[in-house]
């Protein structure tokens, strides 16, 4: 009888010990989500000095799998929480309030590991903040004028973009964007990687996503050849801490216009893309005109396979709740967030060789 008495005062501890440590574990997950950090503090002590750190270590060894851990870590998961399913119903515990715990206590658990390892970054100083931009050259007229330009180089290199490889000289222009945009420690690239996802990615007309866990590069095997340097470099933009969307555009456009011919004519197929939307219909239609058949056919390809690929209302709703994601993340924009890379690449002062221009003095 004593037995039984310390047999169940010890399953009373472990319970409490249990439903104490899951308050612990939400209220955690809730401070990261409500507490407002600097912005300055951030860039400082994480994006630029911790993050960077565990990304070059965690990113390395996530390269050595040739396949995606990310979904290794999908799948372990739901398997996971299939068993501890399974054992409750077993144990006759109370399935439905079990049930809700888990899943609640998972989530906060998920999501505490995201901002420590790469979600803080939502919060680190814009690169508004950072790079010279003259306001008064957002304008129609450099809209038209980066139009042209994008035109100009996408008839001048097409024939040589078969000669060069992607690679190599992507990492290079790596390197150097990032120190472009004022990073001292060097993020790693990461080894493109097909996903399960794959088939989600084609519906919503995504071309790739960075696991925020294992820090690696996921990419759609189904991208065209001359949209994979771009989608890579966007991702390793991501890598390199730059959260918010159009931040990883413009370092993954710096990338590839710093990289191999076949590097640059992706990018400037990305600012033909994003610059069309916002100028005149008149003047769209006599800037595709100046475009030789070759590129043409290209943007053409690309617009073909997603008609044929991408589902329309499986991209609204993905949309919707990216937007609200992204919203979450301080993102006020939403998924437009997108196309204000626009803004960044007509509005961003370029020394020779499309360098940026810095600001001396960080805004804090």
């Amino acid at each position: 009888m004593q037995g039984q008495t310390v047999a169940v005062e010890s399953a009373d501890l472990n319970a409490r010990r249990t439903s104490y440590g899951n308050i612990a574990i939400i209220g955690a997950a809730a401070l990261l989500a409500i507490v407002p950090l600097p912005q300055p503090f951030i860039e400082r002590f994480y994006s630029t000095f911790l993050y960077i750190h565990l990304q070059r270590v965690i990113t390395n060894a996530s390269n050595l799998a040739p396949f995606s851990l990310f979904d290794a870590l999908i799948v372990g998961i739901i398997a996971l929480w299939l068993l501890e399913l399974i054992a409750d119903i077993r144990r006759r515990k109370p399935v439905i309030v079990r049930l809700l715990v888990r899943s609640v206590v998972w989530a906060c658990l998920l999501y505490i590991a995201f901002v420590g390892l790469w979600g803080f970054n939502y919060r680190r100083v814009k690169l508004t903040e950072k790079l010279e931009i003259d306001a008064r050259g957002v304008s129609q007229e450099a809209a038209r004028s980066l139009a042209a330009t994008s035109i100009e180089r996408l008839n001048a290199i097409y024939s040589q973009t078969h000669l060069d490889s992607v690679e190599g000289s992507l990492e290079s222009g790596f390197d150097r964007a990032q120190r472009e945009l004022g990073n001292v420690v060097m993020a790693i690239p990461g080894r493109p990687k097909s996903t399960m996802l794959r088939p989600f990615f084609r519906m919503t007309g995504v071309s790739g996503m960075t696991d925020p866990y294992f820090l690696e590069t996921l990419i759609d095997d189904g991208v065209l050849p001359f949209e994979r340097p771009m989608a890579i470099a966007h991702e390793w933009g991501h890598l390199a801490g730059f959260a918010d969307e159009s931040e990883a555009s413009f370092a993954g456009w710096l990338t590839c216009i710093h990289g191999s011919v076949r590097d640059q004519y992706s990018a400037w197929l990305f600012v033909f893309q994003e610059i069309m939307p916002i100028v005149g219909s008149e003047t769209r239609s006599e800037l595709v005109r100046r475009l030789d058949s070759g590129p043409r056919e290209d943007l053409r390809a690309i617009a073909e396979r997603a008609r044929r690929q991408v589902n329309p209302r499986a991209s609204r709703i993905s949309s919707l709740v990216y937007d609200r994601y992204l919203k979450a993340n301080r993102i006020p924009s939403g998924v437009a967030n997108y196309g204000e890379v626009a803004g960044l690449l007509v509005g961003v002062r370029f020394g020779p060789d499309w360098t940026p221009q810095m600001k001396t003095k960080i805004k804090r």
